[in-house]
């Protein structure tokens, strides 16, 4: 069988999809990367403060992604069924779990900043900068969940392109706002981290209230309302639990797992804090292609399986392994070149400098591994309905090789934090391994009920 899908729809697809979502992406990490450079202008503890807060908004974020890819799972499929009733379902699942989630985290923070942030270093002036922080964007946890699952859920029917005039004027209004308010100028008070929090409420509020607008006014293909929202079907909410629990419980370990790593780093003093924050906000702005093939494949899989053209899946899963690995290595080359101009526009200490540049010369080879596993188990196995190995995988890698081997490297044997990153960047590259065997294998494309035409009983045998 051929590696190349020579369907000229695939391509277009599969490109127009992975364009959109990474436009997306760039823009919401340039808000990211705005607060960085201008907290970095600001003072060194404010970057580092501000970097282990957004931690515990990444927990929420892996949380929040985790209801909303079990959502497009689901979704993706009965679009390709043209299904619409049990999408509008399948949002109204996703969206309670998500409100919950974002409650719950909103909770723990507002009531125990100092705490949270305790849990990632022991620096007392970054602890206090990032209990400022945490005590305003605590209140953006909302609005931030109600946004992502409407827009997965607008992804699934492959509605992308409201998600790049959202992330965009987010991007707009985070930029005036830190402008205005982190340093205090055209009139307000010089408001530092606080300032920078302000922003991103601001921004995450206007954010929502452009979604919703556009979901009420201008979609013609969902017709989603807010009764939607209230009705739950209790079989679809089973099958939703068993499709994504296995999801949010990964999304759930991982995201502790980056809290660890940071909090690895975060107790080797403030220059690796101020290096880990440069190194992993520029390696998310550059492998924002790696993510969005990954939707777009989740998306792609999902409806073929749905429209009952199953034996398409092997030659479609082929070729996307081909594309992965030409993206990853792009994407290394990239962050390669760009390192030592990155570092110098930030304004921290020479040894946060050098350590950021070893820290992106580490990523730019770990990047290529990461282009290839992460879409191909997150995109191909889990669309394809084995949403339970990605789990498991997860689970050795991160915490019972990667963690523990940080953990002695750091504080028994008392290497460096340049070997220390090493170690916890070592399993993008030995997870491509597993995932080579397991797309390959076609064991993981599971057929199930999703109140839609099934898929034809021939094509799945022949997988």
């Amino acid at each position: 069988m051929s590696l190349w899908v020579r369907e000229t729809s695939f391509y277009k697809s599969f490109f127009r999809l992975t364009l959109m979502i990474a436009l997306q992406n760039v823009i919401t990490l340039g808000v990211n990367l705005s607060d960085n450079l201008m907290l970095g202008g600001y003072s060194e503890s404010a970057l580092s403060g501000v970097a282990l807060a957004n931690q515990i908004q990444f927990i929420l974020h892996m949380l929040v992604m985790g209801a909303a890819e079990g959502l497009v799972i689901l979704s993706s499929r009965n679009w390709g069924a043209k299904n619409m009733e049990a999408i509008k379902k399948s949002a109204s699942i996703g969206m309670r779990i998500a409100l919950l989630v974002s409650i719950v985290m909103w909770m723990i923070v507002f009531l125990f900043p100092h705490a949270c942030m305790s849990l990632f270093t022991n620096e007392t002036r970054v602890i206090s900068e990032g209990a400022q922080y945490l005590r305003i964007i605590c209140f953006s946890y909302v609005f931030f969940a109600i946004t992502n699952v409407l827009l997965a859920t607008l992804r699934s029917v492959e509605i992308v392109r409201i998600g790049f005039i959202v992330s965009l004027s987010t991007l707009i209004i985070n930029v005036c706002l830190n402008y205005v308010l982190i340093y205090g100028h055209l009139g307000f008070p010089k408001m530092g981290v606080s300032g920078s929090a302000t922003a991103t409420l601001v921004a995450r509020i206007i954010e929502t209230v452009i979604v919703i607008t556009f979901i009420k006014r201008f979609d013609r293909r969902l017709m989603l309302k807010l009764k939607d929202f209230f009705r739950i079907d209790k079989e679809l909410f089973k099958q939703f639990l068993r499709i994504g629990s296995p999801i949010l419980m990964a999304n759930a370990l991982w995201a502790c797992a980056m809290g660890a790593q940071s909090a690895i780093l975060g107790h080797m003093g403030e220059s690796a804090i101020a290096a880990n924050s440069v190194a992993t906000t520029v390696f998310q702005l550059v492998t924002v292609i790696t993510y969005a093939s990954a939707s777009a494949t989740a998306v792609i899989i999902g409806k073929t399986i749905g429209e009952g053209h199953v034996s398409k899946i092997i030659t479609y899963s082929k070729t996307m392994q081909m594309l992965y690995v030409a993206i990853g290595l792009m994407t290394g080359l990239v962050l390669f070149i760009t390192k030592d101009y990155v570092t110098g526009l930030y304004s921290i200490s020479a040894d946060a400098k050098t350590l950021a540049v070893h820290f992106m010369t580490v990523l730019s080879i770990t990047v290529v591994g990461t282009a290839y596993q992460m879409p191909a188990l997150t995109g191909i196995v889990r669309s394809g309905g084995d949403t339970k190995f990605v789990l498991y995988n997860d689970f050795i890698f991160m915490w019972l090789v990667v963690l523990p081997a940080s953990t002695i490297c750091a504080f028994v044997l008392d290497l460096s934090p340049l070997l220390t990153f090493i170690c916890l960047k070592c399993d993008q590259i030995l997870k491509c391994f597993v995932a080579i065997v397991k797309v390959n294998r076609f064991k993981w494309i599971r057929t199930f009920n999703t109140d839609s035409k099934p898929a034809d009983s021939k094509e799945t045998m022949a997988t």
